[in-house]
């Protein structure tokens, strides 16, 4: 195990994001693109290389970015920008019971990126904007990209799973709530403490509100969140524990997904 470049005592499995040196967590500073060391984190010009970039949180922009234009596709539908209702696209994305039971099971992942007004697209766009520049960098393209539509696609059974037959459900927030549950699978296995980072209060605070606040799928949120963490632990305490080759814990979480979906369709057709 290496150690902390400013702490020679304390052991790590944290790189900083910028220059790759070991940190400990009392040397963490978070950023919107993953951890900094102290010495990269009072920098206030950074130069752009290749790796640099690479390192950017692009695709956490590129699903913010359809999730603004599929919103306004869908309010100039028709639909209402402040609350749920309205419009022919909204319907046509929307998932429901009924609708997957008609064979519309497009509908488990465009739901995801619907949203009821403007509010709610507001505050799932900003959580994503959070934790997409945290966990991106941290853990990959790839890995994020299997760890969001696994969320999305849990948050979908969850949805169904505990929502009346005809009631349709939108929204990014169980793919939201799933990366939330990531973040701390990641941060616990890398040595750093979910609660040190504020990450932990956070959940707590959006699972309060989703059971206090009407109106809210409690079953896309909770099943995002099931979704996200499962995916995680496949993804890093598989590999670490058992050492096996990288494919076998993206197949594994890809697995998870697919009975998601299966899960969907048990529900709608029972």
């Amino acid at each position: 195990m290496v150690t902390c470049y400013r702490h020679s005592d304390r052991e790590t499995g944290v790189s900083c994001s910028n220059c790759e040196r070991p940190i400990c967590p009392d040397c963490m500073t978070t950023t919107s693109v993953g951890m900094r060391c102290p010495d990269c984190a009072r920098e206030r010009t950074q130069v752009r290389t290749v790796q640099s970039l690479e390192r950017q949180p692009t695709l956490t922009y590129a699903l913010i970015g359809v999730n603004v234009l599929v919103a306004i596709a869908v309010f100039l539908s028709g639909a209402s920008a402040t609350s749920f209702g309205g419009g022919s696209l909204l319907d046509a994305l929307a998932v429901s019971q009924v609708s997957i039971a008609q064979g519309e099971v497009w509908r488990l992942l465009t739901a995801g990126f619907v949203h009821a007004g403007t509010l709610h697209l507001a505050f799932n766009m900003f959580a994503l904007y959070v934790l997409g520049g945290l966990l991106e960098p941290a853990i990959g393209r790839l890995r994020f990209a299997l760890i969001y539509f696994v969320s999305l696609l849990a948050g979908s059974f969850g949805a169904l799973l505990l929502t009346a037959p005809n009631v349709p459900t939108v929204g990014a927030s169980g793919a939201v709530f799933g990366m939330m549950g990531a973040a701390i699978v990641v941060m616990r296995n890398r040595g750093v403490n979910p609660m040190e980072s504020g990450l932990g209060l956070w959940l707590g605070l959006n699972l309060a509100i989703t059971f206090l606040i009407p109106g809210i799928s409690i079953g896309g949120h909770i099943g995002g969140l099931a979704g996200g963490t499962l995916a995680a632990l496949l993804m890093f305490e598989l590999g670490d524990r058992f050492r096996v080759p990288a494919i076998v814990p993206a197949a594994a979480v890809a697995l998870l997904g697919g009975l998601a979906v299966v899960g969907s369709l048990a529900v709608s057709f029972a």
